[in-house]
């Protein structure tokens, strides 16, 4: 079976706006339509992986399931090593279920006001899963990894999540200072989603 075809819809696993404004953009050389969970009344999947990986699959695996389509979702998050790779997939949830983006940089503030600077290195993960079909048995996976250090103050008003204290040692500034396009071409999910789109086209 052909992995894609040149004008093939996907449901992406997310309703993110950001997520799919970007996925899209990136996918669109390879003519091939993103849509939202959202569109087919796909209800959200509860995350019972332990890894980026499985939760990934766990996602794509429900939206084609409920769409009928292929699907694509993503599991990302934030690696800190002082924390021990804390708070990596609990990462959208650190500071409790249904916390503000603000809710978890503070926490994350907070468990590492004690740590030196030597140890506030991090970095953003990304996996990408591309599912034909829900029983896929040879799912694509792709991963991006961005390298960085935790700020000790939130810099920057763009982007989201923990990107105004990630900081970005070639640039000199916080991911949240960066402009989308710098952005994109640097970080976790424009990475994972380069390998994808390269796999998908081939």
């Amino acid at each position: 079976m052909s992995r894609s075809h040149r004008g093939e819809q996907i449901v992406l696993a997310s309703n993110n706006a950001g997520k799919l404004r970007e996925i899209g953009q990136l996918l669109a050389g390879a003519q091939i339509r993103i849509r939202p969970q959202g569109d087919f009344g796909v209800p959200e999947a509860e995350e019972t992986g332990l890894t980026f990986v499985e939760n990934a699959i766990i996602k794509a695996r429900n939206a084609s399931a409920h769409s009928g389509l292929a699907a694509i979702a993503d599991d990302s998050g934030i690696e800190v090593d002082a924390l021990r790779g804390a708070p990596g997939i609990y990462s959208a949830r650190y500071a409790g279920a249904g916390a503000s983006d603000e809710e978890n940089l503070r926490k994350l503030l907070s468990d590492l006001a004690e740590a030196p600077e030597a140890e506030r290195t991090g970095r953003f993960q990304c996996v990408l899963v591309y599912l034909r079909h829900p029983e896929d048995p040879t799912p694509l996976i792709c991963q991006g990894t961005w390298e960085g250090r935790i700020l000790t103050t939130p810099r920057g008003t763009n982007g989201f999540g923990y990107d105004p204290i990630f900081f970005v040692p070639t640039h000199g500034c916080s991911s949240a200072e960066l402009d989308p396009e710098t952005k994109n071409s640097l970080s976790h999910r424009g990475q994972a989603l380069r390998q994808l789109q390269r796999l998908l086209e081939s």
